[in-house]
């Protein structure tokens, strides 16, 4: 009986990050478990109901939703509700927050931070730390390239992260 996983993420950022993972193969499920054997990029459970979940699964889909805001909900239509089982992986505020726990500013980071709560993680990135492209793929990837560095950035994270009974990090994800 074949088991079915979908591991969905918002942007490009999260799925160079997932990528890594699977193709260093440090996570709890394979390319070879997953629908289409991809990091699928949906914005939305309608989206991922469409494109998906009317290709008849006989069997109930578990998805990984990775993504940084705990108030959007991965809504299904009723039909398909009861057919999977959405975990939600949560990056909030923003996933370059694994590049300051990297950087060691994460203390830094929280001072100005309180002295401007609207200071997003990738607008830190970009003045202090002067990381252009921090959101593409590419720079995320050829950052984390050294698969230590990727593990070591998601257990300060994971440390540090406020997570709720419902939601994962992607350090949950590992093996």
């Amino acid at each position: 009986m074949k088991k079915y996983i979908a591991c969905i993420c918002e942007g490009g950022a999260e799925r160079a990050i997932l990528d890594l993972l699977l193709d260093n193969h440090k996570l709890i499920f394979s390319r070879a478990d997953l629908i289409e054997e991809e990091v699928l990029r949906c914005r939305s459970g309608k989206e991922f109901e469409e494109r998906y979940l009317r290709k008849g699964f006989s069997e109930k889909i578990t998805i990984y939703w990775i993504h940084d805001s705990r108030s959007e909900k991965f809504n299904l239509g009723k039909a398909y509700a009861q057919k999977v089982d959405v975990k939600n992986v949560i990056t909030a505020p923003e996933i370059e927050k694994l590049i300051i726990c990297n950087e060691r500013k994460y203390a830094d980071y929280e001072k100005k931070a309180r002295k401007d709560p609207k200071l997003k993680p990738s607008s830190y990135c970009k003045s202090e730390l002067k990381y252009k492209k921090i959101k593409s793929y590419e720079f995320v990837k050829a950052y984390f390239s050294d698969m230590q560095v990727l593990v070591n950035a998601l257990h300060e994270y994971r440390r540090i992260s406020k997570i709720r009974g419902d939601e994962m990090t992607i350090w949950d994800l590992l093996r």
